[in-house]
């Protein structure tokens, strides 16, 4: 009983240690990604006024 009780406070610690790193870089995806599909949409924009000219 003791064994596993460790090994699951063990586990537990693991996955909230990789968690934090983990949701810092969706944080950090997600303002990278709201940039990235601003470019686009202006670069298809510009693409459009372009050929509609």
């Amino acid at each position: 009983m003791k064994k596993s009780l460790t090994f699951l406070m063990l586990l537990f610690i693991v996955i909230m240690a990789s968690g934090c790193e983990t949701w810092h870089g969706v944080k950090k995806d997600t303002a990278n990604g709201a940039e990235w599909s601003k470019d686009k949409v202006n670069d298809g924009a510009k693409y459009i006024e372009k050929k509609t000219e």
